[in-house]
């Protein structure tokens, strides 16, 4: 496959879900994985604590349980290596242990300096980065932070291309379902980033950032999106709150060494 699949010349691109991470992370000097609803902002919540947050990948729930089973053995002997606390899903949760990738779970929690926080997509667009590509975790709640970092750090050019990737959802069949809160919160990302210079832009970035520019109300977007209304139907409206809540978080996490998101 030719350079145009890695969106080559341009100082940011943009794509979709775990393949298209690893198409892009060939040529990127960073890759930002955004997943409004809601790992990314689930990790802005932790690190804004203090937390260290380690991506595992698990498995969704239109997986077969044995292979479930599985993947949370593997997650909960992961957590014991690590010395960290593993997140459950949200429904599973207990008074012993009250962490889960809902955002509002993690602002409640108990203190814990390292957390093992599985996701279906987004640990795999994490895992899709070699170790040579910083990995940053993006959404609504830390748009500016995050842009000020790649800038701050000299990405976003032709030289060192920054990969914005949109986590997406998935489908009963397993393929990936594109996400409109993805696209907006990638969208919202790479105007900030042409606002400050960085590019040019791939056309692909370039129409999500016209997504998200042409976005009146960008609370009533996601509400109403079908990840929003699948949370707010399964209780969890409180996450899709925070999800909204445009630029409140002051820290970039950045994957460091060890796998762990951590305050750039």
């Amino acid at each position: 496959m030719g350079d145009w699949a890695v969106q080559s010349g341009s100082g940011i691109r943009f794509e979709w879900g775990p393949a298209g991470a690893g198409r892009l992370a060939r040529e990127a000097a960073c890759l930002v994985v955004v997943d409004v609803l809601s790992f990314t902002t689930a990790v802005s919540v932790a690190v804004e604590r203090g937390i260290r947050v380690l991506p595992f990948w698990l498995p969704d729930g239109f997986a077969a349980p044995a292979e479930r089973a599985a993947a949370q053995k593997a997650a909960a002997v992961y957590a014991r290596q690590c010395g960290a606390r593993l997140a459950l899903a949200r429904h599973a949760v207990t008074p012993e242990n009250p962490w889960s990738l809902s955002p509002a779970h993690l602002r409640r929690a108990p203190f814990v300096p390292r957390l093992v926080l599985p996701s279906p997509n987004s640990a795999a667009i994490v895992a899709a980065a070699p170790p040579r590509v910083r990995v940053v975790a993006a959404c609504l709640r830390n748009i500016l932070a995050v842009g000020d970092w790649l800038t701050d750090q000299g990405y976003g050019t032709p030289g060192r291309p920054v990969a914005v990737i949109a986590a997406g959802q998935r489908w009963p069949d397993g393929s990936l379902r594109p996400a409109l809160e993805d696209l907006l919160g990638a969208g919202a990302l790479i105007s900030d980033l042409h606002a400050q210079s960085a590019g040019p832009l791939s056309a692909e970035a370039a129409a999500a950032k016209a997504t998200y520019e042409g976005t009146a109300d960008l609370r009533r977007a996601v509400t109403g999106c079908a990840s929003g209304r699948e949370l707010a139907a399964t209780g969890f409206i409180e996450d899709v709150a925070i999800a909204t809540e445009e630029d409140l978080c002051t820290l970039a996490p950045v994957r460091e060494g060890d796998g762990a998101f951590a305050p750039g």
